[in-house]
């Protein structure tokens, strides 16, 4: 029923709009109608409009996009009539896909098993499981398992064992810990949302760094935040000007729009960042904490890729955790074991006062009672005594993977270039000039997933850009650098996104 779906209100969609840049040719003009059904096309096929989104009423939107009603209308019948609208009197018009349509197609979400033998996935940023070790810690934890099955099972704030082995490993890095600031969460994003859900209302400003994180970013747009990008700065590599400069948090513009924006969270990954591999030093952590406490902002960080410094030579010491600097209690801290450990295991943690995190648990049962248990208590084993010959072979991956990168791409595509970041898990490429956008359209039919660098953006930024994860196996990358470079000749050669409707974007 229609009823069910998700209501994109009028400025949400104005804001998603403004992110769907159609290519087309210099100084084209098509009738608005047209750029505004292509536009919506776009965010649906992209999946960053989800299929099933009902679409504000044609003068609602026409008032927010500043268009005549006349242009709204008609853009939906042309919607309509290619498939992507539905719409009943009195139920209003949702999003749709037309009949026998392939579902949207998104580098960001895991490649279907059924199709991983033929498609190379560039898109999804994630590590295998690390073997021995998950196969014995998981049959430990079985063994564990019997003690609490005698109970219901539901812990909103999370199994104490391994609140206590998170506790620890921040207490190890350099910031003082106890369980009760800790809460356990389905995955990282399952903390991001509920940090989310109660920290930031419809309306709300978010600063956020620009790029960023595509999910969160998109997540943000959903709940109606209004997002604040704060471009990255440059500085330059190690190799002076032969290497491409490497991205700095920008002092000055943080403190300009924490000052006039005054946004409720800021939102930041200082910690080999994603998608750039960004490490910010403490001074610029310090400076950063300093202007949002003076703008009553909450700096919301994420750490889910903070154990990844694959690059960081083990005699120099890694920042502290912002929050290890933080003396007003305004950072709350997002986590996860999905980066370091393995994906499949869907733990993520919030760290943050124990007011807020009891604040969270009471908040959470409404939609998520807790994590499963025997998750939680292989994430505990994997987190105590073989975390470090865990965390040294995940970044062994890494690190000869970021190195075959390294020495396949200037030959096959020397127009491209990036900063080699130490550490993370993907390089940040700029394309010369080649549409990210396209090069992922191209890369769709071809087999190849490519995340475009728009995704990244909160502003439709990033059109020369895509990511690269470093999760490709080093031996394979030859390979796999020869099909990324015959996708980009193809998108060169005309690939474009859309058959019929390429269009300058409405200024919205």
């Amino acid at each position: 029923m229609a009823d069910w779906h998700t209501t994109v209100t009028p400025p949400a969609l104005a804001r998603l709009l403004t992110t769907a840049r159609l290519p087309g040719p210099a100084g084209a003009r098509r009738p608005a109608y047209r750029t505004l059904a292509g536009q919506i096309r776009q965010l649906v096929t992209e999946g960053r409009l989800p299929v099933g989104a009902r679409l504000p009423a044609e003068r609602e939107l026409a008032t927010a996009l500043e268009l005549s009603r006349t242009t709204v209308a008609t853009a939906y019948e042309t919607l309509r009539g290619d498939g992507y609208l539905r719409s009943r009197r009195g139920a209003g018009s949702w999003t749709a896909l037309p009949e026998g349509a392939p579902p949207p197609g998104d580098a960001l979400h895991p490649v279907p098993p059924d199709e991983q033998g033929h498609t190379l996935d560039l898109g999804v940023a994630a590590l295998p499981a690390p073997q021995p070790w998950l196969g014995t810690t998981a049959a430990r934890a079985v063994e564990q398992l019997p003690y609490y099955a005698s109970g219901h099972g539901h812990y909103p704030t999370g199994v104490p064992a391994l609140r206590e082995a998170v506790a620890r490993r921040y207490t190890e890095r350099g910031l003082p810990t106890t369980p009760d600031q800790v809460l356990i969460t389905t995955g990282a994003m399952g903390a991001l949302h509920l940090v989310q859900r109660v920290l930031v209302g419809r309306g709300d400003r978010v600063a956020v760094e620009a790029p960023s994180y595509a999910h969160t970013l998109q997540a943000l747009r959903l709940c109606g935040a209004r997002l604040v990008p704060v471009p990255y700065a440059h500085r330059p590599g190690p190799q002076g000007a032969s290497a491409p400069p490497r991205p700095v948090w920008d002092r000055d513009e943080w403190q300009r729009v924490l000052r006039g924006a005054a946004p409720k969270v800021a939102y930041v990954i200082p910690d080999f960042h994603n998608p750039t591999g960004a490490l910010i030093d403490e001074e610029q952590r310090r400076e950063l904490l300093a202007a949002a406490r003076a703008a009553g902002s909450v700096v919301l960080v994420d750490e889910t890729t903070a154990e990844l410094g694959w690059g960081v030579p083990e005699s120099e010491p890694l920042p502290r955790p912002v929050a290890a600097l933080d003396r007003a209690a305004q950072v709350v801290t997002v986590g996860s074991a999905g980066k370091l450990l393995w994906g499949g295991l869907r733990i993520g943690w919030v760290r943050a006062a124990p007011a807020l995190v009891r604040r969270l648990a009471g908040e959470r049962v409404y939609s998520d009672v807790g994590t499963p248990v025997l998750d939680q208590l292989i994430a505990a084993e994997l987190l105590g005594e073989p975390l470090p010959a865990v965390r040294a072979h995940q970044l062994d991956r890494l690190r000869a993977t970021a190195r075959a990168f390294a020495a396949a791409l200037p030959g096959h595509l020397p127009g491209w270039s990036f900063p080699m970041p130490t550490g993370g898990l993907a390089l940040w490429v700029s394309t010369g000039g080649l549409s990210g956008a396209a090069l992922a359209a191209v890369g769709e039919r071809d087999g190849v997933r490519i995340a475009s660098g728009n995704r990244f953006g909160s502003d439709g930024a990033f059109e020369h850009y895509i990511r690269i994860p470093l999760t490709v196996p080093a031996p394979a990358v030859p390979a796999a650098v020869e099909r990324l470079a015959a996708v980009a000749a193809r998108a060169a050669a005309g690939g474009r996104l859309g058959s019929g409707d390429e269009a300058q974007p409405l200024a919205v």
